[in-house]
């Protein structure tokens, strides 16, 4: 059965830091196509950071230059280093990945269940 499970959130002041993890087991996990997305309430869910089929690495504007997404192929988990945290970056995050290698990074079939990121102003 296919999971991810994301790990690593908690309530931290403006300005601090986080890193999200995201373990991802039951599939096959060699995709080109791995993402962090949030949804904080009513708003909708918006993409933070993916590696995109190219290989390149994609950013919001409202998180580049902040934000890190990574992946250790040994431990098949995705991360998210997150500095210099914003109260408008409070939010359940989750990470996502396609089931295979695509040429077109755009559809997610997996997802992890979120884990909340609350900052404080």
């Amino acid at each position: 059965q296919a999971q991810m499970r994301e790990s690593g959130g908690g309530s931290v002041p403006a300005g601090g830091s986080l890193k999200l993890s995201c373990a991802a087991s039951g599939y096959n996990t060699r995709t080109n196509c791995m993402a962090w997305f949030r949804q904080a309430p009513g708003k909708e869910r918006e993409l933070v950071a993916k590696f995109d089929s190219d290989g390149s690495t994609v950013y919001s504007d409202s998180v580049q230059g902040r934000f890190t997404i990574s992946y250790d192929d040994a431990l098949n988990t995705l991360y998210l280093e997150m500095n210099s945290l914003k109260p408008e970056g409070s939010a359940i995050y989750s990470c996502a990945s396609a089931s295979r290698w695509v040429k077109i990074c755009s559809d997610f079939s997996y997802w992890g269940q979120g884990t909340q990121v609350t900052i404080s102003s």
